[in-house]
């Protein structure tokens, strides 16, 4: 009995075919992939949203925060005459009316 042994040219032959198969197979991969998804420009409340998410991120102080927020929902901010947030206006505009 011999043993067939394969000769370097063979083994090389083979190395190169699987390394070719690699290189077409994942070509071939990305060029099925999906591609990027659809870009839309964001809608006026999707921007209000994100900027608000934003404003919450930034450590501002109340009074800082209570400004900026007025002016992204575009409504003045409820102070009285000397600076300071009237509670009694907030309490009664999210209380229901009886």
């Amino acid at each position: 009995m011999s043993i067939v042994r394969n000769p370097p040219q063979v083994l090389a032959m083979k190395a190169y075919s699987a390394v070719l198969l690699l290189l077409v197979s994942s070509v071939l991969a990305g060029c099925a992939s999906p591609g990027a998804p659809e870009l839309r420009p964001y809608t006026a409340q999707e921007t209000r949203e994100l900027a608000m998410e934003a404003l919450n991120r930034r450590g501002l102080s109340f009074d800082e925060y209570q400004q900026k927020k007025a002016e992204l929902l575009g409504r003045p901010a409820s102070f009285d005459s000397q600076g300071e947030m009237s509670a009694q206006r907030s309490i009664s505009r999210h209380q229901p009316a009886s």
